[in-house]
């Protein structure tokens, strides 16, 4: 999940035509990849198990499950360029440890709260803002951590392989957790206990890794102003200013899935625990697919590709709105969740391959302020949405402002350049061509004009 332009190897001849599991011949990174698994696992069993908790405790609220949202990435808005200027300063894998153990502490204390039945509606709120907290200074560091393990050749690879995990613990997170709920008699314990055992395996990866095999760029010594040496060095990059956008924009209105898909589970077909995880693995397939094709990148995504693949996920997610019935909705989730996750780690790519090894984690600390900091102020949006208008309408809003900014993204990418737009049939496509000079410069990317 890093690496940068200035990296000569990142996306070199190399890394061209091998395995899409070839990061995993890294002995460290095989091991971070194996326990993420679990770990990743146990965390999606937690956010089924605390949205279910919250519709429990709350009588169905969508604005208490917006709110509950908000308040886990909230945090991310304040403590994630912490978290980047944190992982420029100090060995990454120590403070992964940390925030790591801290997870746990708080999942089991959830778990302990419910067991007891002494477990109230502001219990959930609070834990949520304190794992909110964590997560914000956790997330940036993990994201840099990763070029250290498998370096710059192999970064864009170990991306999209960071996703696959993820989205493969979404496909057996919730499945799991909703079987666990059914079979408790709605009981959401079991989740955040599994979730709390699990921290133990990346704990112990981080623990067996081999010091000598890391590659660590050389910390950044303290000194006042880094925050805003961050924020200038970004904003001084159009390319990453224009990821930057469309990620808040789709992060805010766009990934609220966990908010439409528990209130369509619930309201629009009027099924239980089981039905919500089952729509949350249909739409994992389509997650884990994206993410798996994506590991097939080894350069730089280019900006028209960002903007075309935004444009592909908001039409899919004003589909979703759109349809009735709870099949053919499981099914749309499948391609919605790919065209998701296309954008995802391309969008991540692009940010990670082009920022320098010595502010890597402040830009990517920015890179999630933009993406999940948008969260708590969309999600409460789209939750009273649902929850007055109804649940489809959460959907087709969302996926209709995601159109909207991305067409005025390319707009601004083609601004004095020939656009085309070429839509397929077979198989089924949406091309963006932007004509340029040969040989303009665009963001810090050498492009050829057509």
């Amino acid at each position: 999940m890093t690496s940068t332009a200035a990296d000569p190897n990142a996306g070199g001849p190399g890394a061209q035509g091998r395995s899409p599991f070839r990061s995993l011949h890294v002995h460290n990174f095989r091991l971070y990849a194996s326990a993420n698994l679990v770990s990743l696992t146990g965390t999606w069993m937690q956010r089924i198990g605390q949205d279910w908790l919250v519709l429990q405790l709350s009588g169905d609220s969508g604005v208490a499950l917006g709110l509950i949202t908000a308040l886990q990435f909230g945090p991310t808005l304040l403590l994630s360029m912490y978290g980047g200027v944190l992982a420029d300063r100090y060995d990454k894998r120590r403070v992964l440890a940390v925030t790591q153990a801290l997870m746990g502490l708080l999942a089991a204390g959830l778990g302990v709260l419910v067991v007891t039945g002494a477990v109230a509606l502001w219990h959930v709120f609070v834990l949520a803002g304190a794992l909110g907290s964590v997560t914000a200074i956790d997330a940036p560091v993990r994201q840099a951590f990763v070029s250290e393990m498998v370096g710059g050749d192999l970064l864009a690879n170990a991306v999209g392989l960071n996703s696959t995990i993820f989205n493969g613990a979404r496909l057996i997170g919730p499945a799991l957790a909703g079987l666990l709920i059914g079979a408790s008699g709605g009981d959401t314990a079991p989740a955040f206990l599994v979730n709390a055992a699990s921290f133990a395996f990346t704990i112990g990866a981080l623990a067996l890794m081999r010091s000598s095999e890391l590659r660590r760029s050389e910390p950044v010594a303290r000194a006042r102003g880094q925050l805003r040496a961050g924020l200038a060095y970004t904003w001084s990059r159009p390319d990453l200013r224009l990821a930057m956008v469309l990620a808040f924009v789709i992060g805010t209105f766009g990934f609220n899935f966990q908010v439409t898909i528990a209130l369509m589970a619930r309201e629009v077909f009027d099924l239980g625990a089981e039905a919500f995880g089952l729509l949350s693995t249909t739409f994992a397939v389509g997650s884990l697919t994206g993410a798996f094709l994506s590991t097939r990148r080894n350069a730089r995504p280019r900006q028209r590709f960002l903007v075309t693949s935004a444009v592909v996920f908001g039409l899919l997610t004003v589909a979703c709105g759109l349809t009735t019935g709870f099949v053919p909705f499981a099914v749309l989730l499948v391609p919605t969740g790919a065209a998701a996750l296309v954008f995802s780690v391309a969008n991540n790519s692009f940010v990670q391959l082009g920022a320098d090894p010595q502010m890597r984690g402040r830009v990517m600390a920015l890179y999630f302020m933009c993406f999940m900091g948008g969260t708590p102020l969309g999600a409460p949006v789209i939750g009273w949405v649902s929850e007055h208008l109804g649940a489809p309408w959460g959907l087709i809003l969302g996926g209709a402002v995601v159109v909207v900014a991305a067409a005025l993204a390319g707009l601004w990418l083609s601004r004095g350049r020939r656009v085309r737009l070429e839509a397929h049939v077979v198989p089924p496509r949406l091309l963006l061509h932007v004509g340029r000079v040969r040989g303009e410069q665009v963001g810090g990317e050498q492009v050829a004009g057509r």
